[in-house]
């Protein structure tokens, strides 16, 4: 932090040149031409003040014009710039494609004058570049919209190291920018679904029947505020497919864990939403292991709190719905996603421990993991009882509403003619079981099982995916039974007792304690299953197990590497996972999500899928590396890092600042195009980034932590991978070469 705090204020003897934007534009005095701030001249206002008090003796000095060049004046160079004015003209002039960026793609002179500040304006200076003009238009669109119409702009904003400026806006503005809570602050927006794809749209919310509080606050907001029109409604006890099928004429925002507070107004009780972090700007609801992957870059920048509270709401969500949802909307229900609970958690105690309430958010979050565990994972239909091991494999009725409506057009089209009905007709006709057709189930069974996977979609898992053993899954598993053990042996003195709002479902009775022996034996037999079925001696790789055709499969896909994240994987296996596994996915920018030869050919009739090759996303990354560390393949997981944070980095400075979803890890020139059926979410702004992408942002500040000290300083100048490897063998040389001499 110290560090930090350094940056922040380096270059400016009054304030931080750094600050976050509300911190800079909100400042009268700093804007103020006239201040104390910047109150430094040029000679020939010197000499005129000389005059006014007699002091002519200062002739006798050699007489020069005042220097262009103002850094001399003992801090950061400063401009003296009109808002609105200079906006027009900046945009006139270099934003060729009228999107509000600036891009190496754009063919203006990248160039403009802007008066300086040491000068009263008098002197000016160019500011040159993609770089410093793209972070010119974004200071600009801060200013104005902080309603600044002139201001002292330092110049270290504008030329500010790009690794430092991008960790800084993740820090200071893409975290805000991201959290969310819901009550009712904010329910009138959050519970309005963009996708409600129903006739009249409405604000709705549903609360558990465990939540009694939550029902009465919100109906009480529901009455004080009719102008929102908010329908409350109270979900049963029991949660059926068919039910929530049903719902999907009523679709609505699930609420999640609340606190009592205070009203400062009123001194009343009342309830306030935990935040969380959504995966982007246009999600208001809660995401499943987006806000793990979100946690890891929160946690290196020292939001606990936030990271904390995230782990709450997941509690409540397991407690009240059962498990951790996709996301906490109603046509979610009976999805989950990819589990990291336990690990989540984990390092957040390691944050907290010595804080009151810590062992107690740990029990309580075991638990939670525990019920989910049983209940969840480990029960049919997701449970493959011949192996033991388990499958993405959610319950579940009929089309998945939250889709385009156009998204499985393809699909039906033929069962509409055979049917001779209207899309939507047939769709209501096949969802309430009128009309049976056993493919159709087979292919949406399969559908929602790769919803549930988190990686929709993909090769490797279309058509297939409910039958699965993957090797993700499973080692996420092997992880929380390790975890779950290891916890019970370390911090609860092999004793955890079982309440009773945790037990439902699970094979313990209320009082029950739960030892450590039992998760290890789960984990050891877990271990040995994936040895046996998944293993592939021959190629160095874990790979999926096809639990109906009792066969493994063969795409390589970069989720074998999970097996090192959750250590999983036994020397041996590491050693070939490295030598043999990852050199098929490792690409100029880091892992792509599996390799060409799985993926196959693609074309119009076999269009690409955002989880195949040559597409990279940050969990593959984050994990990749953190396992790799674990097993002390440090040069590995220092490439790796370095190869995703340049391509990152090197967008973000090219391309106005972008942060988006996924990459295209094999492009070495605008890897955030990514042509795919969902396209990237994080292009669409205008002006200034807001908010990146949660799991992107995590990524860039969590690979920070993973590169040594050389290699961010290469990464701070754009220096390419293979040029920085050449530089550090030709430095290793000569450092050789001087040590000969001395023998």
């Amino acid at each position: 932090m110290a560090e930090q705090a350094s940056h922040r204020t380096r270059g400016s003897e009054d304030y931080g040149v750094y600050d976050d934007a509300k911190t800079y534009y909100t400042s009268d005095d700093r804007h103020n031409k006239y201040g104390p701030r910047t109150r430094t001249y040029s000679q020939n206002s010197l000499l005129r003040n000389f005059d006014r008090f007699g002091m002519r003796e200062a002739q006798a000095a050699p007489f020069r014009r005042g220097s262009h060049d103002e850094r001399a004046l003992g801090h950061g160079r400063r401009f003296l710039v009109q808002v609105d004015a200079t906006l027009k003209s900046l945009l006139e002039q270099e934003d060729d494609h009228k999107a509000m960026q600036i891009t190496v793609e754009d063919r203006g002179p990248k160039v403009i004058p802007l008066r300086t500040a040491a000068s009263a304006g008098y002197n000016k200076f160019d500011v040159r570049g993609t770089y410093m003009l793209s972070n010119l238009l974004q200071e600009l669109t801060l200013a104005k919209e902080y309603g600044r119409k002139e201001i002292i702009l330092d110049e270290g904003r504008l030329n500010e190291n790009p690794v430092d400026r991008l960790h800084r806006v993740i820090r200071d503005h893409f975290w805000e920018g991201l959290t969310r809570k819901i009550d009712a602050s904010t329910v009138e927006v959050a519970a309005v679904d963009p996708k409600d794809w129903t006739d009249k749209p409405t604000p709705r919310i549903y609360i558990p029947p465990g939540a009694p509080e939550q029902y009465e606050y919100y109906m009480r907001v529901a009455r004080e505020r009719p102008e929102i029109n908010l329908d409350v409604q109270l979900l049963p006890e029991n949660i059926t497919p068919e039910y929530i099928r049903d719902l999907n004429e009523e679709p609505g925002l699930l609420v999640v864990a609340t606190e009592e507070v205070t009203d400062d107004q009123t001194g009343e009780k009342t309830l306030e939403g935990l935040p969380f972090v959504v995966p982007g700007g246009r999600f208001n609801e809660l995401y499943g292991w987006d806000s793990y992957m979100a946690g890891l870059g929160l946690l290196v920048d020292d939001r606990v709190d936030l990271v904390q509270s995230m782990v709450v709401n997941f509690c409540f969500c397991i407690e009240h719905y059962g498990k951790i949802l996709n996301a906490t909307r109603t046509y979610y229900l009976g999805r989950s996603q990819p589990p990291f609970l336990t690990d989540m958690a984990l390092r957040v105690f390691e944050k907290i421990k010595h804080e009151p309430g810590s062992k107690e958010f740990l029990r309580r979050s075991m638990l939670a993991a525990v019920k989910e565990y049983h209940t969840v994972w480990t029960s049919e239909p997701r449970l493959d009882p011949v192996t033991g091991l388990s499958r993405y494999r959610p319950e579940g009725l009929g089309v998945p509403p939250e889709t385009e409506a156009t998204h499985f057009v393809h699909v039906l089209e033929p069962y509409i003619k055979k049917y001779n009905m209207e899309f939507k007709e047939f769709v209501r006709a096949y969802n309430h079981r009128e009309i049976i057709e056993p493919e159709l189930d087979e292919y949406f069974m399969h559908d929602r099982a790769v919803r549930e996977s988190g990686h929709d979609t993909s090769y490797r898992l279309e058509g297939v995916c409910a039958n699965l053993a993957t090797i993700d899954l499973n080692s996420l598993l092997f992880k929380y039974e390790t975890d779950i053990a290891r916890t019970i042996r370390g911090v609860f003195g092999d004793k955890l007792v079982m309440p009773e709002e945790f037990c439902k479902g699970t094979p313990y009775a209320p009082g029950e304690v739960l030892s450590s022996a039992a998760w290890d034996r789960r984990a050891k037999r877990r271990k040995l299953t994936m040895d046996k079925l998944m293993w592939n001696e021959k190629e160095g790789m874990f790979f999926d197990y096809d639990t109906v055709k009792q066969e493994q499969c063969n795409y390589e896909s970069a989720t074998t590497l999970w097996a090192l994240w959750a250590g999983l994987a036994s020397p041996k296996q590491a050693a070939d996972l490295v030598h043999k596994g990852l050199p098929r996915f490792e690409e100029n920018g880091g892992l792509a999500a599996g390799t060409e030869k799985s993926r196959g050919e693609v074309g119009l009739d076999r269009p690409n899928r955002q989880w195949d090759y040559p597409y990279g996303w940050p969990p593959q990354q984050m994990l990749a590396w953190t396992g790799l560390l674990r097993y002390s393949f440090n040069e590995e997981a220092e490439r790796l890092a370095y190869k995703w944070l340049f391509m990152v980095t090197k967008a973000f400075v090219d391309f106005h600042g972008v942060v988006v979803e996924k990459y295209d890890v094999t492009s070495e020139i605008d890897p955030h195009r990514v042509d795919a059926e969902y396209g990237n979410q994080g292009l669409g702004f205008k002006g200034v980034n807001k908010e990146g992408f949660a799991w992107v942002n995590a990524s860039y500040v969590y690979g920070l932590q993973i590169i040594n000290a050389h290699m961010r300083r290469a990464l701070g100048t754009l220096t390419p991978y293979k040029t920085f490897v050449r530089a550090m063998e030709q430095n290793e040389e000569k450092e050789l070469a001087s040590l000969q001499q001395i023998r």
